[in-house]
């Protein structure tokens, strides 16, 4: 893990689900549509934005945010998870007290993927992610595929973010196929694990009301990134009341949505001081390594 970084405010909201791309990435966006089917079903509509280093930045002060994390996606090949590595740590260089890095592996790769997970926490990564065991096409109970992953993570004290979905609901692009069963056998595998289960975990908290699902789950937690397209904002108080608010980790999805329409929602809901603040900053420090003098 990277050195300790000191939080001087009051709150210092973290966002614990953004993304971020090259400049040369975004100029040249439709060679990657055509090379990548994760990008290409993420991307590949004009709508679907994106956004550098910089403008993340930018964004950030505009809204409120103090910190970051700044995740890849589920490239296919080793190669281009290399490449969009690379500019993950150029930025959380270049704004080591503002972003968090996260990079991204193809498990197929094997011990080359270990190799690129030693290189980039090295260079400060916490983690990898958002990994997308659907379109990077690993099955996330085959333990021949992450069994050396999970066991490295574990040693290097690093967070294993996934992409989660809903098995019923609204298809929307990107949805995936990795729902709450087929994370479980995952979760249970590797209990000293930490996962972060992107998207409220595809509804993974409901199911805490079953004893040994909670107990299973003492090292996962839950971001709420694009929450207003998937869930009615009553699902903050209902996650806290069945999993508990340490569990919760504020994330926008940035840039498919902007901090203020999650803060709003929050806001509106009135929640405790140090419940909201959990949300929003402390769950995010406990994790990440992060303190407030």
């Amino acid at each position: 893990m990277s050195k300790t970084v000191f939080l001087y405010n009051k709150l210092v909201i973290i966002d614990f689900h953004t993304h971020i791309f090259s400049p040369k990435l975004k100029e040249y966006r439709e060679r990657y549509i055509k090379a990548d089917p994760c990008f290409a079903e993420l991307y590949s509509s004009e709508k679907a934005r994106m956004t550098t280093a910089e403008e993340l930045i930018e964004s950030m002060d505009d809204e409120g945010i103090g910190m970051a994390v700044v995740l890849n996606i589920g490239w296919s090949s080793h190669e281009l998870c290399v490449e969009t590595n690379n500019y993950i740590l150029e930025s959380i260089d270049r704004y080591p007290d503002r972003l968090i890095g996260f990079c991204a592996v193809q498990p197929s790769a094997g011990d080359t993927a270990l190799k690129e997970i030693e290189r980039c926490v090295k260079n400060g990564i916490r983690g990898i992610g958002e990994m997308r065991p659907d379109t990077q096409s690993f099955d996330l109970t085959d333990g021949s595929r992450t069994d050396d992953l999970a066991d490295l993570l574990i040693r290097k004290n690093l967070i294993f973010l996934v992409h989660s979905s809903e098995p019923v609901g609204h298809l929307y692009q990107g949805k995936g196929s990795v729902t709450p069963d087929r994370l479980y056998p995952f979760i249970s595998r590797y209990p000293e694990l930490t996962v972060v289960a992107a998207h409220w975990g595809g509804g993974l908290p409901f199911y805490f009301l079953m004893p040994e699902v909670k107990k299973a789950c003492k090292n996962v937690y839950f971001d709420t990134a694009a929450s207003p397209y998937l869930y009615d904002k009553r699902i903050y108080q209902h996650v806290i009341t069945i999993a508990g608010a340490d569990k919760i980790l504020f994330g926008t999805d940035y840039p498919l949505m902007r901090p203020k329409r999650l803060l709003n929602e929050i806001d509106s809901l009135e929640l405790s001081t140090g419940t909201r603040e959990m949300i929003l900053r402390e769950n995010a420090a406990g994790l990440l390594g992060i303190q407030r003098r």
